[in-house]
């Protein structure tokens, strides 16, 4: 196949301004007439939300826990089609990942496996000729990783830039562009990372202004990416909509992958969107989709929408809900000194906590579910704040473990582990097959 001109935005650590000169570079590039196909690194849904405003792309997980090589290929090619250049935005540091010298579940991971060039994004406020050495220390780490220049964030001035133009000189590494120190080309944050693309407008005309780049030598290094090997095709082979599947969209749940999206509408789905917040009824549909989000911030509002409360309680189809979801789904939500009704068809309270709970998982069932037959694995990612009191009939337990998490009583499955479906796309055949024609179905197995 033609080789796709790539590369992938790295960094040192995390806060270094990935995703800051991820979105300039974007909106410059898209400003010089260049389709941009964005991705993220890792699980992450947030940054995603904000490439894909800046690009007008949707923008996918590359991620190394969840798919081979070659599924990670197949994604990587199935999003960059009719693309320019694609712009991989990396995850943490370049180098951190599931296991101590990022060879899983890392950006250095994905970097090699797409032979692509790596670009790092240095955090320059408080350094000048240290950043040399910096980044000849990443270049040199892993050989099969391939720095071939940085950009400079937070650079304070053209003094600055010039001092550290030289310095990188002296390692033979090009500094191809840099954003100055400017508090208002920033993003807010909240607890789970920066606040979503749609809450807050990112000053995405203000960024590709302050943005100083060459073009050119940007551009050269992305096409010094050779060609890569013809994956097989991510998907199979699209179905007409046979089933309709609900699923929760507004601002208090938008987490979803969306190539598992892409997989469930390819398997059969006809995808609705509607707002727990807004809608007083469910859209008819046959099976129902509650993702992740922030229930949290807009509990009084959800507790207070009582017709679709009761619309899904009374719902008779297969229910999967994750993370936000799963706490909709409970008796009731605390926030502070607020306790909030939920749905009520899981048992239990959610309550927020002070420290996080994420990680990578590898689950099993311990017994039927919507998407798996008892004893079946399926990989996914926890990032919450709220806890859950322990159920007495869960619906996973930790692989190599004996942690058990979530519920389910058969119809309904509640957890705080957003799956990743194509991963084993098995999970999504027997969502669909199960809201068709019922738990008995063979498909549905």
């Amino acid at each position: 196949m033609e080789p796709i001109s790539r590369l992938v935005l790295a960094a040192p650590h995390s806060g270094a301004g990935k995703t800051t000169v991820a979105l300039a570079l974007i909106r410059a590039l898209r400003e010089k007439g260049l389709k941009v196909q964005a991705f993220k690194v890792g699980p992450d849904y947030v940054d995603p939300s904000h490439l894909e405003a800046a690009s007008g792309r949707k923008v996918y997980n590359l991620d190394g826990f969840f798919l081979d090589g070659e599924g990670l290929l197949s994604l990587f090619q199935h999003g960059a089609r009719g693309a320019d250049l694609a712009l991989v935005e990396g995850v943490m540091g370049l180098f951190d990942g599931k296991d101590s010298l990022g060879k899983e579940g890392s950006t250095a991971q994905v970097a090699k496996l797409l032979r692509a060039p790596v670009v790092l994004v240095v955090d320059a406020s408080a350094m000048a000729g240290s950043i040399a050495p910096l980044a000849e220390g990443f270049r040199r780490f892993d050989p099969g990783v391939w720095v071939a220049g940085v950009f400079a964030n937070r650079v304070a001035s053209a003094t600055h830039t010039a001092l550290l133009q030289e310095a990188l000189s002296h390692v033979g590494l090009p500094l191809l562009g840099w954003l100055p120190q400017d508090p208002a080309l920033g993003i807010p944050e909240r607890h789970l990372g920066l606040v979503l693309a749609g809450e807050v407008q990112p000053p995405l005309g203000a960024l590709a202004r302050a943005l100083h780049l060459d073009h050119t030598a940007f551009l050269h290094v992305a096409a010094e990416a050779g060609p890569l090997p013809q994956a097989p095709p991510f998907l199979p082979e699209s179905r007409p909509p046979q089933v309709a599947v609900a699923y929760a969209w507004d601002r208090a749940f938008r987490f979803y992958y969306p190539e598992g999206l892409e997989l469930l509408q390819a398997l059969g789905a006809e995808l609705i969107p509607f707002s727990p917040l807004q809608d007083p009824a469910l859209p008819k549909a046959q099976a129902l989709l509650l993702g992740g989000g922030y229930p949290e911030l807009f509990a009084e509002e959800l507790s207070q929408n009582q017709p679709l409360l009761e619309a899904i309680r009374g719902f008779p189809g297969p229910i999967v809900a994750e993370c936000g979801g799963y706490m909709y789904l409970s008796q009731g939500l605390w926030v502070g000194e607020g306790f909030f009704p939920m749905v009520g068809l899981v048992p239990g309270v959610a309550r927020m906590a002070e420290h996080p709970v994420l990680g990578y998982r590898e689950v099993e069932a311990l017994r039927d579910n919507p998407v798996a037959p008892k004893a079946q694995a399926f990989k996914g990612h926890e990032f919450h704040y709220a806890r859950m009191p322990p159920s007495r009939s869960p619906a996973w337990r930790r692989v190599g473990g004996q942690e058990v998490e979530g519920y389910t009583d058969g119809r309904i499955l509640g957890s705080f582990v957003h799956l990743y479906l194509p991963a084993r796309p098995q999970g999504a055949r027997r969502f669909l097959a199960w809201a068709k024609e019922g738990p008995g179905s063979p498909r549905g197995s």
